[in-house]
C-alpha cells in the first residue's frame, strides 16, 4: 500500500516531532489535538526547530518552507480519520489511546492503517478494540523524533505482513532505521533502559549517591551522553512511571516494582523539564539538582 496522507493524533512533544519529519519526507500531514493552544505551539516548535536545520544547512530554506505547507492542524477527530496512516501519539494511558480509537473508527477508510506510538502498552490489546487487528501496529519513535534514528516496529497478535512492510516504507523513506519487536512489555529500548532509570533512582533513593554523582558516573563511566537522572527529567517522570508500572503489571517480577522516590516526585507534580522540576530544578539559568 502506498502512503501518502498522515493522521497525527497529539500535538505534543512526540506528535510535534512525528509531524515534523513526516512533512520533510513529502507527506502530507494532519495533526489534531484537543487543544488550540496546543496545536499552535506545536506549529510554532515545528518552524523552529526547522529553522535550526536551515541554519545547520541540513535542509534548505525552499524544504522548510514546503514541509510546513504540508502541514495542517485541526481539532476535530474525524478530519484525520480519510488518511492512509494514523498515528496516535497521546499521552501515555491506555484508556486514553482506546477512547482516541474508538473515536476514530467510524470515520476511517477500509484500508486506513492505525499505528500507536505506545512506549509500552500492549499493541495486541489496543488492536483487539478496533475493527482492523491486522491493519494495526505499534510504531515507536524515540525522543526527540527529529534527531533520533530509531523507529521500533511491534506486530501484535494479529498484525500482518502488509501492514508490517508498509510502516516499514515509511521508516526507510524517512531516512530513519528500524529495529522490529514482539508485543511484550515496553518493547526493546524502555525494556532496557527504564529498569536502568529505575534502578539510578533508587541508588539515589538509599544515598548510595547524589543526583550528580550518579549522572556524573554514568556519563563518564559508561559513556552515556546523559545522565540516568537528566534523561528521565527528558522524558518525563510521568512516563517513566507508567512505564514502569507497565513493567512491573505485565511481567509481574518485582525487579520491576517502581521506586518510592520516582512516585513520589510524580505525586508532587514534579514531571522533569515540562513542569521546571524534577530530579533537577530547571527554573533558574543552570539545572540545580533537587535532592
Amino acid at each position: 500500500m502506498s502512503i501518502e496522507t498522515i493522521g497525527i493524533v497529539g500535538a505534543g512533544q512526540m506528535g510535534n516531532g512525528i509531524a515534523h519529519v513526516m512533512a520533510l519526507a513529502g507527506y502530507e500531514v494532519r495533526l489534531n489535538d484537543i487543544s488550540q493552544d496546543s496545536l499552535d505551539a506545536a506549529m510554532a516548535r515545528i518552524a523552529k526547530n526547522m529553522e535550526r536545520q536551515v541554519a545547520r544547512e541540513t535542509i534548505t530554506s525552499a524544504e522548510r518552507d514546503t514541509a510546513l505547507g504540508l502541514i495542517s492542524t485541526t481539532l476535530k477527530l474525524p478530519d484525520i480519520g480519510a488518511t492512509d496512516l494514523i498515528i496516535e501519539a497521546a499521552t501515555e494511558n491506555e484508556a486514553l489511546k482506546k477512547k482516541i480509537f474508538d473515536g476514530l473508527l467510524p470515520h476511517l477508510k477500509p484500508d486506513t492503517i492505525l499505528t500507536s506510538n505506545t512506549s509500552s502498552i500492549s499493541i495486541t490489546r489496543l488492536a483487539s478494540g478496533t475493527d482492523r487487528p491486522e491493519r494495526f501496529m505499534g510504531f515507536h519513535f524515540m525522543n526527540p523524533v527529529p534527531v533520533m534514528q530509531l523507529v521500533e516496529l511491534i506486530r501484535g497478535i494479529a498484525t500482518d505482513q502488509e501492514t508490517f512492510k508498509t510502516c516499514h516504507d515509511v521508516v526507510d523513506r524517512l531516512g530513519k532505521t528500524a529495529a522490529s519487536a514482539e508485543d511484550f512489555p515496553a518493547f526493546i529500548v524502555n525494556r532496557i533502559l527504564m529498569p536502568m532509570i529505575n534502578e539510578a533512582v533508587y541508588t539515589l533513593y538509599e544515598g548510595v549517591g547524589s543526583v550528580q554523582s550518579i549522572d556524573t558516573s554514568l556519563k563518564l563511566g559508561a559513556n552515556h551522553p546523559m545522565g540516568p537522572l537528566e534523561l528521565a527529567d527528558f522524558i518525563g517522570l510521568d512516563t517513566c512511571l507508567a512505564i514502569m508500572n507497565v513493567l512491573h503489571d505485565g511481567l509481574a517480577d518485582t525487579k520491576y516494582r517502581p521506586c518510592p522516590l520516582l512516585t513520589k516526585y510524580v505525586e508532587a507534580g514534579w514531571l522533569g523539564r515540562k513542569s521546571k522540576r524534577g530530579f533537577y530544578d530547571y527554573r533558574g539559568d543552570t539545572p540545580v539538582p533537587t535532592r
